[in-house]
């Protein structure tokens, strides 16, 4: 499967399928973490006509989620908003047969000013995949089953919101969970693998 994952410079959920036998590809406006030759720097949204099977896309939530709202009319970042719903509506109408797009809650506005907009298929937490946090992400889902929880775990700690401030903060936050990606690939790529194949 050729497999397009959007607004990824970490390359974690790029790795996890490629590690099983698949065409994958991460693109950013931030070159790759992990410097690797299968990541793209550029805007995402050029490549969405490439042929691709699958895309996952991690699109910029800081306008679009519910924990920020309140910023939007006192700081004006109206804007911003509009943005990041464009590059949400471009990755959820994108002419690709599976789509998932991954981003936390979103607030009425953000809802209004997406094209196409349908509620989340689901919402996940990261210790239902191993990993003993809280961090609720919901998932837009087209053509693909929601996921299976794998490993669930105790512990449960609000790690990323309670983080400091820095220069950083907003690189970890928005690093994702590699057990999630790695159900992912597991779950999406076999069962993609089986419709290509029918």
């Amino acid at each position: 499967m050729r497999v397009l994952i959007a607004c990824e410079f970490s390359g974690v959920v790029r790795r996890a399928f490629a590690a099983r036998g698949h065409d994958a590809w991460s693109c950013d406006l931030l070159p790759s973490e992990d410097r690797s030759n299968r990541h793209i720097v550029g805007d995402a949204r050029d490549l969405l006509n490439d042929g691709w099977d699958l895309l996952m896309a991690h699109p910029p939530c800081t306008r679009l989620c519910n924990s920020g709202v309140r910023w939007l009319a006192e700081r004006d970042l109206w804007a911003d908003l509009d943005e990041g719903a464009a590059l949400f509506s471009a990755f959820w109408n994108a002419p690709i047969e599976r789509v998932a797009v991954e981003n936390p809650v979103m607030h009425r506005h953000a809802k209004a000013r997406i094209v196409n907009y349908q509620p989340p298929a689901q919402s996940i937490q990261p210790w239902q995949f191993g990993h003993g946090e809280t961090k609720r992400t919901c998932l837009w889902l087209r053509n693909l089953p929601p996921l299976v929880p794998t490993n669930i775990v105790a512990g449960r700690e609000a790690r990323v919101h309670r983080m400091s401030p820095g220069p950083d903060r907003w690189r970890e936050r928005s690093r994702f969970y590699p057990g999630i990606a790695e159900a992912m690939a597991d779950q999406w790529g076999g069962w993609a693998d089986d419709l290509v194949r029918a």
